[in-house]
């Protein structure tokens, strides 16, 4: 059971946050529940959704931001983001279930999306604190300066979203995944 308001629909979300959940709602097809839980608060939701839509613009291939959302999920054990991008990963973005329990592992049977999957866990491992040997294992892979910046962006972005829903344990709205069997 969800520890905060889980607002039933949009009407009943705070008025500031109501154009941010109709945006998603049109562009998702529906509210997820995390969104609904950030909608306590107009900035959180609004802030949360800028930041993503802004990242889901940038250089970094959606498959691959894709695979770095599964990893920090599974490494920060966070079950409703498992689920949401099991979910995603494998109707939205088209990645194998082989794919998807690889990225859980952090890692992929493809190179360069194993340096990104490898180098986001080290970042959230060492709390930003990579080697220089870290850097330019990712670079070598090919990764560019604004792809790494993305990376550790998304890095933040996916555990803002694990700590909100571990917190306040947001009830899962997307087929649920065990977290073990990775």
């Amino acid at each position: 059971m969800t520890r905060i308001t889980l607002h039933p629909s949009i009407e009943a979300a705070p008025a500031a946050s109501r154009p941010t959940l109709e945006s998603i709602k049109t562009k998702m097809g529906g509210v997820p529940n995390v969104f609904r839980l950030m909608a306590n608060s107009p900035a959180v939701l609004e802030a949360y959704a800028a930041f993503n839509g802004a990242l889901g613009t940038g250089k970094l291939d959606k498959k691959i931001r894709e695979r770095i959302a599964l990893a920090i999920a599974q490494r920060n054990g966070c079950s409703y983001c498992l689920a949401a991008h099991t979910y995603t990963g494998t109707h939205v973005n088209k990645l194998s279930i082989d794919e998807i329990a690889a990225a859980r592992r952090g890692t992929s049977s493809e190179p360069r999306a194993d340096a990104a999957v490898k180098f986001a866990l080290k970042v959230a491992e060492e709390r930003g604190s990579v080697s220089e040997e870290d850097l330019h294992t990712v670079k070598v892979a090919g990764f560019d300066e604004e792809e790494l910046v993305e990376i550790v962006a998304h890095v933040a972005a996916n555990t803002f979203t694990n700590y909100m829903n571990e917190v306040f344990k947001t009830e899962i709205d997307f087929p649920k995944v065990d977290h073990h069997a990775a």
